[in-house]
């Protein structure tokens, strides 16, 4: 089975191996408020006993004196402890069969974790084997050489950091007050996205990236984790439903290789469209990577993407299966362009907030459901907001079609602090997440957060203009936004975020050129400078800017006191009504290339979802629909 067809159990669906053995589940757990940890040696975690402790919990003095379930949060009801008050530094202890970790002759044991917010730190039998800083993105830990001989065991111990009053720190909708708020939920601490080991050889692929191109084919990116003493042969094939399509390989000398893969069908206009990811058709390609020893014929060549080819197939060194999906993504003519051509994008925000596990997942089953239900509305795109979602959301959202904008948690001041810890972890996530088809926007700032004096602050201004464009450096293949909503800076996407109650209103400003156009000289909707700069302002002009509502809507049904909404609506019948007023308003305005509407569930206190927070929907799903698509609603059957 291909890496296109996997079951999404594995947690990094681009690089996907057979062998793995996840390290989720009930782990020994203590909270750390005086910060003791390190001093007091907890890392050890009873490795200098044979591991003993790490099971024992209940032992006197023993700090971790709780279980928890990873990779919930410990302020999560799963994971059997729910406490939300705050706590900087908590610890976690796992004793691991030296069966999982023990690796063979020539091989490598690591132990990837998913995401851990926000600053962590790792040991194995007492010896520190990784550092990371970001709350949003992978790390990987070589335990290798930290396993003691002859043990039957080992033990595995984080320390994650996450200071809930530290506003540089990204942390997108998570609160820094001492409970939730408005449109803040509650915060996420340490482990929240899988844990795994896998044993690998000592030369094996460390990264993967695909560039598609629907004209000739696809750039495959190899890293490995370290240059080879040797040369190697690296070699790329792509097929569908086993059908081969393309292959190519190189003998490279360095730890990474730039192939350009091309795919003859793609010279044929009408096979070209069989073969083109979209929605409506999300076709993916099974790609198999492997690395083996360069044959005698080989010819060494430079690891750019001319690579030639190699002689005589040698040894398998390494493979992993991933996955392509050939589309591009772009802008022009004041619309959004997918494999070329106008798209109309018509997405719904999902705050990636779950009642039982908060950011995290309970499994990959609820994220399928997730991405089927977003469909089954009529949304054909997501705006995952102030989070990266779990890839396996992205991997769902590739294999059954919807569009996504990749974001992440923004910080709360502006500082040099606040911006290198958001940079950092920005770069982390496009290049974990560019390979994915499904993704057809960045968007690193939301709503000035972490700049909000981007009106006034040149500073500021400089951030937005340079975060964008870093972006691009890293990934030129998508559109990127500025600023999400309002002072834009140097957006290829001019959103607007459009809470009005009154469709009359959207159609005044919508409706028009000029309607819009006294929007963009004055302040916008919610009283702010809709562009920055005169660059931005002329490249909306240009259509080079298409223009989406991309927040607007925010109803709530029967909407209880405390509960945060935009709008309330009394009756099942004036919420469908004001709904479809709203969607038509927008979805009939020549000048809206694409909108979002807020938000796909309930999330806490904020009852503004077309679902309750269990997944309900307010109105029948074909009623959505109808509404989403102004499509004829299909018959009902008994």
């Amino acid at each position: 089975m291909g890496a296109s067809q996997q079951d999404g159990s594995y947690p990094r669906p681009m690089l996907h191996r057979e062998r793995w053995h996840s390290l989720d589940g009930v782990w020994d757990f203590g909270y750390d408020d005086a910060d003791a940890g390190e001093r007091e040696g907890w890392f050890a975690g009873g490795a200098e006993a044979g591991g003993e402790a790490a099971s024992a919990g209940t032992v006197a003095g023993d700090p971790f004196d709780r279980r928890i379930t990873v990779p919930f949060p410990p302020e999560a009801p799963a994971s059997g402890i729910g406490e939300t008050a705050p706590h900087r530094v908590v610890w976690y202890r796992l004793r691991v069969p030296h069966a999982v970790l023990a690796p063979g002759a020539g091989e490598r044991s690591l132990v990837h974790f998913g995401a851990v917010d926000h600053r962590a730190r790792v040991w194995l039998d007492g010896r520190l084997v990784a550092e990371h800083v970001g709350g949003q993105s992978p790390f990987t830990a070589d335990v290798t050489d930290a396993l003691r001989p002859g043990a039957p065991e080992h033990v595995l111990v984080v320390r994650a950091e996450d200071d809930p009053a530290d506003l540089a720190q990204p942390r997108g909708k998570q609160d820094w007050q001492e409970r939730p708020h408005a449109v803040w939920y509650e915060r996420t601490t340490g482990i929240w996205q899988s844990v795994w080991a896998e044993t690998v050889p000592e030369l094996h692929i460390a990264e993967l990236a695909w560039t598609p191109d629907p004209a000739r084919g696809v750039l495959a990116e190899v890293t490995l984790a370290r240059g080879p003493q040797r040369p190697v042969s690296v070699e790329v094939v792509l097929s569908l439903a086993g059908r081969v399509l393309a292959e190519t390989s190189a003998v490279v000398t360095s730890p990474r290789v730039r192939l350009e893969v091309v795919v003859p069908a793609l010279g044929n206009g009408i096979d070209r469209e069989d073969l083109l990811w979209r929605p409506e058709r999300p076709t993916l390609l099974d790609a198999r990577v492997t690395v083996r020893e360069a044959g005698a014929a080989g010819a060494v060549v430079d690891a750019g993407p001319g690579a030639g080819a190699t002689g005589s197939a040698g040894a398998v060194v390494d493979a992993v299966d991933s996955y392509v999906g050939i589309r591009s993504a772009g802008v022009g003519s004041g619309a959004f362009l997918l494999n070329g051509r106008p798209y109309y994008v018509r997405s719904v925000l999902n705050q990636g907030y779950r009642p039982d596990t908060l950011l995290a997942a309970r499994d990959t089953g609820e994220l399928r459901r997730e991405v089927e239900l977003i469909k089954a509305m009529g949304f054909n795109a997501v705006r995952v907001h102030q989070k990266a979602e779990d890839p396996r959301f992205l991997y769902w959202a590739d294999r059954l079609g919807l569009l996504v904008w990749g974001e992440t948690g923004a910080a709360y001041e502006f500082s040099a602090h606040a911006v290198e810890l958001l940079t950092r972890e920005w770069l982390e996530l496009v290049r974990r997440d560019r390979s994915h088809p499904s993704i057809v926007t960045w968007v690193p700032i939301n709503e000035s957060w972490g700049a909000s004096d981007i009106l006034t602050d040149p500073a500021q201004r400089h951030y937005s203009i340079a975060l964008a464009n870093l972006t691009r450096a890293v990934d030129p293949s998508r559109p990127v936004v500025s600023n999400e909503g309002w002072e834009h800076t140097d957006s290829d996407i001019l959103g607007v975020h459009d809470y009005t109650s009154d469709p009359q209103v959207l159609t005044e400003r919508y409706g028009e050129a000029a309607g819009f156009d006294a929007q963009l000289a004055g302040p916008g909707p919610a009283g702010r400078r809709l562009s920055l700069t005169g660059t931005q302002t002329r490249r909306y002009a240009a259509g080079d800017a298409p223009l989406m509502i991309t927040e607007f809507g925010g109803l709530s049904l029967r909407a209880d006191d405390g509960e945060f909404s935009y709008t309330r609506t009394s009756s099942d019948t004036q919420y469908a009504a004001l709904l479809a007023d709203l969607f038509t308003a927008l979805r009939t305005s020549p000048l809206v290339a694409g909108f979002c509407y807020t938000q796909f569930k309930d999330t806490a206190q904020e009852t503004n979802g077309l679902l309750t927070s269990d997944g309900t929907p307010k109105l029948p799903l074909a009623t959505i629909h109808h509404i989403v698509t102004g499509e004829k609603e299909p018959p009902r059957t008994a």
